[in-house]
């Protein structure tokens, strides 16, 4: 199966999920037009209160619809935008990508995936429980983290449910994700 959005989800306020909506637009260097997160300094509460002039390398939240599906079948119902992402894709593997991957969504939109998602307890304030699926220890003893992927806008651009998404991986070695 080609990789393809599965839904678009945006929010103005800083809440937990985003709703889901039939198009959202991407800014470059923004973000979601209209969201909580727009902007080229960082605007994750968290993040804002220990250095808000940091650079927002988190413009973009993608989660894949497989995660859903898979707690799904560990008896969490999610639906997307729940997890607070902006974009749900199907048939990519978001979390083996690249750091600097760059994702096309759609006809003119470009996102260069940052690094991943670190889930935090407000996780379990929306399903008890639900933070341990997606962040917890490996048998390596390394922390695994499966909320999404993170990015920033390259280019501008619509995106709708049911656009096609093309990989252009970066030039070079590859680059495991780590947190942002």
């Amino acid at each position: 199966m080609d990789p393809v959005v599965v839904s678009v989800s945006s929010n103005p306020e800083h809440t937990f999920s985003k709703a889901a909506l039939p198009r959202i637009r991407l800014l470059a260097g923004l973000g979601v037009e209209g969201d909580a997160h727009l902007g080229t300094t960082v605007q994750h509460l968290s993040r804002v209160a220990a250095d808000p002039a940091q650079p927002n390398l988190r413009q973009v939240h993608l989660v894949q619809a497989e995660l859903l599906e898979e707690l799904a079948g560990a008896g969490f119902e999610v639906a997307p935008g729940q997890l607070g992402e902006n974009v749900t894709t199907r048939g990519l593997d978001l979390l083996s990508l690249s750091t600097g991957t760059v994702l096309r969504l759609g006809e003119r939109a470009r996102v260069r995936v940052t690094g991943l998602r670190n889930p935090c307890a407000q996780i379990d304030g929306f399903s008890q429980g639900l933070l341990k699926q997606v962040l917890y220890r490996g048998a390596d003893g390394g922390v695994v983290r499966r909320a999404g992927v993170m990015g920033v806008v390259l280019v501008s651009g619509v995106v709708e449910p049911g656009a096609p998404i093309r990989v252009e991986a970066p030039r070079g070695p590859h680059v495991p994700l780590e947190r942002v």
